[in-house]
This record gives structure tokens, sequence and C-alpha cells, in this order.
């Protein structure tokens, strides 16, 4: 099993606005300026917070945004509108590790899933592409109390106005 972090910052390190918005990316550019497709093409599993699922959900279905994975969102909710979502709730880190070896798993949107995975020592690869924005405030990537992580730089990327940091756990 492989765990991923993928996303966008902007150059403060949020990656949502207040109000968890995205039009400050949404702005800036899309999918087709990233790697995004090679990535997602080797991802089996999605999870994301109810948050995330949102902001997402205002541009579509899940179904057709992630058409090839299975895709969990962590909620308290037994139910979420639209197909191609699973709802769950409880530890990530527990859920996570119950997901089998074999699985690349990618961990999209912020902080809430990502920080107790980081905790456990889970996460193997992050992906942070950087957009030339400033927004002064907003939501996190990282809590600020996140303990000495060492991660190896693999590679850097430039895809048009983006940065693209690669980094595998050492």
């Amino acid at each position: 099993m492989s765990v991923y972090f993928y996303g966008c910052i902007t150059m403060d390190g949020y990656l949502a606005d207040q109000n968890h918005g995205l039009d400050w990316l949404n702005l800036t550019g899309g999918v087709e300026d990233t790697g995004y497709e090679d990535f997602y093409r080797r991802m089996d599993i999605t999870i994301m917070g109810r948050r995330t699922f949102q902001a997402i959900g205002s541009s579509g279905d899940a179904e057709k945004i992630y058409p090839t994975t299975r895709n969990y969102v962590f909620t308290h909710s037994k139910t979420l509108p639209g197909k191609g979502v699973e709802p769950i709730s409880g530890d990530a880190a527990a859920f996570v590790s119950q997901l089998g070896r074999e699985k690349n798993i990618w961990i999209i949107g912020g902080n809430t899933i990502l920080a107790p995975l980081l905790e456990q020592d889970m996460v193997d690869h992050m992906f942070i592409q950087i957009a030339p924005v400033l927004l002064g405030e907003g939501i996190p990537l990282f809590t600020q109390k996140e303990r000495l992580r060492r991660f190896r730089l693999e590679r850097v990327n430039r895809y048009g106005q983006f940065a693209e940091m690669v980094y595998s756990k050492l």
C-alpha cells in the first residue's frame, strides 16, 4: 500500500480560502496544466473529508470526476448526494490500515484526514503543487502541530504557473 497526498496550495500554504472555497485555484489554471491525469491513473482509492467533497461536488458527481477509483468521504452523514462515493466515519489511520497492501490511496484535501495519517507515519508520497497566489488567510495544508517528519525531494516539475514538488518518505 502506498498513501499519497496530491494537492495544490497557495504560496502562503493554504488549500482553500476561509469559506473552504477554491476560486483562487480555478482562476489560476486547470488540471490540464498539471500531471494530474498520469497521477490519477495510478490510484485505486480516493479519501476525502466532507468539506472537500462539497467543494468538488459543486463541479459534478464524484463518479464522473473519479470514475476509476473507489471513493470514500469521511462524514457523520449516512448518505451523500451524487453517485460514486461511500460515506465513512471513524479514525482515518485505522480505516486506511485495513484497505490492503496492494492499493494506491490518494488523500484529497485537508489536514483533518492528512494530519492523523502523518502522525502515524502512513504518508509515503506528497505531490504538492504551489499556485502563484497569496490568500493571507484560509485553510492550511498542515495543522502546524505535526511532529518532525522527513521526506526526500524526488523531483520538481513546472506546469504553466504551477510548481510541483514531489516528495517521498525517508
